[in-house]
């Protein structure tokens, strides 16, 4: 069905065809039998993997920036996704960069982005994610407000952990977005140790049922109990934190990545977010410098984010875990990968080309490999 409805969207705005497209699904999510002719499936159980100390029905994940808002978490999941990743969420509601802001390259099988964190706040998100159906994996992706200047980021990252601390499994932290001026200056060692350390101090308190104390309120001059919908927790361990990089990155930067991993104790990385490299595309040139600046994704990045996938592997042995992301459009493109050393994978770009068959295309590879 996808491969009809298809042109269709690609004959409308970028933008506008994402909103449209969550519409049908919304409105097919509640007519049975809907989502399965759309190429939706529920993951076989073969498929499950047990990762991070949580079980997810399949190694497939939504990416962040798909559903920034959690408005879509338990459409999305019933189209076979085995966790969903929502945000990147800020404190602070924003509406992001100018539009038109997202541009598709069909030649290169790609898009290119500049969409600047726009989202309704992490508050908003996390009131809908307490209505979500139970048993759905999500990830909470945080980042900082683009008024927030970056000696006071740290803040930002913590009002955002602590408020969905309740209603997520696991963390992202954003640093590698290049749509936020200066962000990226955050992925240098000295700023991501701050970060991750004071996040897993944070973490670590939260887990044991500790009331937070005035330290982690630095920016916003409130109380935890004021802030957070739940300032306290139950479970023994502290939710697993992972660190969103940069495909760009170099070898010497990757090796602090590692130092930081290690030293900080988080659980891991996720690689990897867009790429500001044109090099590889096929799109005349005059196209893409008419689309201006923004993070390329889908195929052209799949080389470079595995091989920043082995490389990590290479030197984060497990249990520390790596998420994988980039060009992935097929099967065969999720098991390279997972070949490479990634425990997970995560979708964006490939879902527009290919539909939600995608998912079901990797589930069912991934659950081959198991049995066989």
């Amino acid at each position: 069905m996808y491969t009809l409805l298809r042109p269709l969207l690609f004959s409308m705005p970028p933008e506008r065809a994402h909103h449209f497209t969550f519409g049908l699904l919304e409105f097919a999510s509640k007519l049975p039998g809907a989502l399965a002719l759309a190429g939706g499936a529920k993951p076989p159980q073969s498929a499950a993997v047990e990762v991070m100390g949580l079980k997810f029905p399949s190694p497939v994940g939504l990416a962040a920036g798909m559903d920034k808002d959690a408005k879509h978490v338990d459409a999305m999941s019933a189209l076979g996704f085995g966790f969903i990743e929502v945000g990147t969420l800020t404190p602070k509601p924003q509406p992001g960069n100018e539009q038109p802001r997202l541009f598709r390259l069909p030649a290169d099988r790609a898009l290119i982005n500049r969409m600047g964190f726009n989202n309704g706040g992490v508050m908003e998100a996390v009131e809908r994610l307490r209505k979500r159906r139970p048993g759905i994996i999500v990830g909470g992706n945080i980042g900082k407000n683009k008024v927030t200047p970056n000696e006071e980021a740290v803040n930002d990252y913590l009002i955002c952990f602590e408020a969905l601390y309740p209603v997520v499994d696991y963390f992202v932290v954003n640093v590698s977005s290049p749509n936020t001026p200066g962000l990226r200056e955050l992925q240098e060692k000295g700023p991501l140790l701050e970060i991750l350390g004071t996040l897993q101090q944070l973490g670590n308190k939260l887990s044991t049922g500790k009331q937070v104390s005035g330290e982690f309120r630095v920016a916003s001059g409130e109380s935890s109990g004021s802030h957070s919908p739940l300032a306290t927790r139950h479970s023994p361990l502290p939710k697993p934190i992972l660190l969103k990089i940069a495909p760009d990155l170099t070898d010497a930067q990757l090796d602090d990545v590692c130092a930081v991993v290690k030293e900080s104790g988080i659980a891991g990385v996720i690689a990897t977010n867009t790429t500001i490299s044109r090099e590889t595309l096929t799109t005349p040139k005059s196209e893409v410098e008419a689309m201006g600046a923004g993070g390329v994704s889908g195929a052209p990045v799949r080389k470079r984010s595995t091989e920043v996938v082995r490389y990590l592997r290479e030197r984060l042995p497990r249990p520390l875990v790596i998420i994988g992301v980039g060009g992935i459009d097929s099967a065969e493109a999720a098991m390279e990968k997972l070949d490479a050393g990634a425990d997970l994978v995560q979708v964006y770009t490939g879902l527009i080309y290919e539909g939600p068959a995608l998912v079901k295309r990797i589930n069912r590879a991934f659950a081959a490999r198991h049995r066989s």
